[in-house]
């Protein structure tokens, strides 16, 4: 979603407070969340140039105080992953994740400039493109134990094949998520194509990475790795196996790692839960050190290239590149497509596959502009061709 200008700000674990999270979603809004996505089924391409109108979220409301934490020291030489945590324990956390903010939020001015300019969406000419969007989709490639596979089903929703698990990553398989139009390209992956599901990451609380239709399909009992503060919201939907983490920490599941690691965004989800609950990355390690690198959803900064001294040897980073114009009002929460393939070489990855980009109109850029953008960007900073896996959606690859 939105934020404004970047600036540094040293970020703090939570760990040590004696305070519970505190939610102030009602109940109606709950009801509202779990019906506002209208069907996970897919339906054919929009005509090019028609779109349904979009309202953005209004103005944020004042952040709460926050007691001071223990620091966390960005500085910090870091050269190993943390200690894993077990799975499903309790947590206690702050009420307000916003001293983790790299940037201030956007206030009344940026909004106000937003209404006047009303750049939300592109123009005739920008939609022009989106019978053109790839959309292969094929079948799911067979793997074992030591294979790793990406497919991609669509905007930051992967089904991601590492160390013999089936993990979803941020899955919406909704036609619709809240204040957007519908999507522009169909549901990548059929529902009824998954193999069983081992895992699911979520990286924070905007209704295009957490869709509460599409994890309704899921059995209550399926593992769920989730940020700090987000596990509420899965016990309310029954879910019985949750995992909150914090920024720099891991659990582990039948031999594969999942650390939960930082990212330049924020989290908001009704009217006066701005920054209750945290946002960030996950990489995910294969016992035999394959590596994947999920962002979810990001700004470019600071913490890519500490992410990647910390977990070197990434073998693939699954970047987003879309919903960044105008760049005032989304560079700090949004990558462009060369930003995108900065951080890519900032982590150390072998490989970058794009997201984010060419499934839900979020912004105001033409709609295949972020593919033409990276395959620039690639090309100009000398990188392999091969290794830009610039996917349809709809497509698989396997890690050799």
């Amino acid at each position: 979603m939105t934020q404004q200008s970047e600036s540094t700000k040293t970020t703090s674990t939570g760990k040590g407070t004696s305070r519970n999270t505190t939610s102030t979603t009602t109940r109606a809004e709950e009801d509202a969340d779990d019906s506002a996505s209208s069907s996970v089924q897919a339906e054919p391409r929009p005509q090019a140039g028609r779109l349904p109108a979009f309202a953005p979220l209004g103005p944020l409301e004042p952040l709460d105080p926050l007691e001071p934490l223990e620091p966390l020291d960005p500085l910090a030489p870091v050269t190993e992953p943390a200690e894993l945590r077990p799975p499903g324990a309790p947590r206690l956390w702050p009420r307000s994740f916003a001293s983790r903010l790299t940037a201030p939020l956007p206030g009344l001015k940026a909004f106000a400039r937003f209404a006047r300019e009303g750049a939300v969406r592109p123009g005739p000419e920008g939609l022009a493109d989106i019978p053109r969007l790839p959309f292969e989709p094929g079948p799911l490639p067979r793997v074992d134990a030591r294979t790793v596979a990406v497919s991609w089903a669509g905007h930051a929703s992967w089904v991601v094949r590492i160390g013999g698990l089936t993990v979803l990553t941020d899955p919406v398989w909704s036609r619709r998520i809240l204040g957007t139009p519908a999507r522009i390209t169909p549901v990548g992956v059929a529902w009824s194509a998954l193999p069983r599901v081992d895992a699911v990451v979520i990286s924070h609380n905007h209704y295009d990475h957490l869709d509460a239709p599409t994890l309704r399909r899921l059995p209550r009992d399926t593992p769920v790795f989730v940020p700090a503060g987000l596990a509420r919201w899965f016990r309310r939907r029954r879910f019985t196996r949750i995992t909150e983490l914090d920024w720099w920490e891991g659990v582990e599941l039948g031999g594969v790692r999942f650390d939960f690691v930082p990212a330049h965004h924020w989290s908001k989800r009704g009217l006066l839960d701005t920054c209750r609950t945290l946002w960030g990355g996950w990489v995910l390690t294969a016992r035999d050190g394959q590596r994947v690198y999920f962002a979810g959803d990001t700004g470019y900064g600071h913490w890519f290239s500490r992410i990647g001294r910390r977990y070197p040897g990434i073998d693939l980073a699954l970047l987003p590149i879309g919903a960044y114009d105008p760049r005032w009002w989304l560079s700090d929460v949004h990558c462009d497509p060369e930003e995108a393939v900065r951080a890519a070489q900032d982590l150390g990855a072998h490989r970058m596959a794009p997201m984010h980009w060419g499934t839900f109109v979020l912004s105001a850029e033409p709609v295949l502009e972020p593919l033409t953008r990276v395959r620039a960007a690639w090309q100009k900073a000398g990188l392999a061709r091969e290794d830009l896996w610039d996917l349809p959606v709809g497509a698989s690859r396997v890690l050799a």
